[in-house]
């Protein structure tokens, strides 16, 4: 599993447009692509500028539901647009990497960041996200995928 060696990094707040979900680990694919286009049409129509690719905020994690938040981060804090709300994706230390390859593998991705954050007495402050750096419909190969992972601790 390509990864990129983990970095300790500090970030800041970034204000964003979402759709919430609690969704079943296997139905999490067919939830991403419905979401990511409600939340960037609620942010064409308000007239807010999307400052960068998206991304999935895990909230909440169980065998039976996944709490996640799709959508992208905005140049400015927006309001309720129906389907599509605000989140702020919080700052402070947070580990990173980049996870090349398929989605399928994150989950060893995150196994060694958690590996790597225990090595270093770092823990999880809140949910991890991901951020996807390629787009699955222009770039058809799942090894040449890149998703950044970024993990608030504490």
């Amino acid at each position: 599993m390509p990864m990129h060696p983990p970095e300790l990094v500090e970030i800041d707040p970034q204000h964003a447009i979402t759709v919430r979900g609690d969704v079943p680990p296997d139905d999490l694919a067919a939830f991403f692509g419905p979401a990511l286009s409600t939340a960037a049409a609620a942010a064409a129509t308000a007239g807010v500028e999307l400052a960068g690719p998206p991304f999935g905020y895990y909230a909440e994690m169980s065998a039976e539901t996944v709490v996640v938040e799709a959508g992208f981060p905005v140049a400015e804090a927006v309001a309720d647009l129906g389907d599509a709300h605000p989140l702020v994706l919080p700052g402070g230390r947070a580990v990173q990497t980049v996870h090349e390859g398929s989605y399928d593998t994150l989950q060893q991705t995150y196994a060694a960041l958690e590996a790597w954050m225990a090595e270093r007495g770092l823990h999880p402050a809140s949910g991890p996200w991901e951020v996807y750096l390629t787009d699955p419909g222009t770039e058809p190969d799942p090894g040449r995928w890149q998703t950044r992972v970024v993990w608030p601790v504490g």
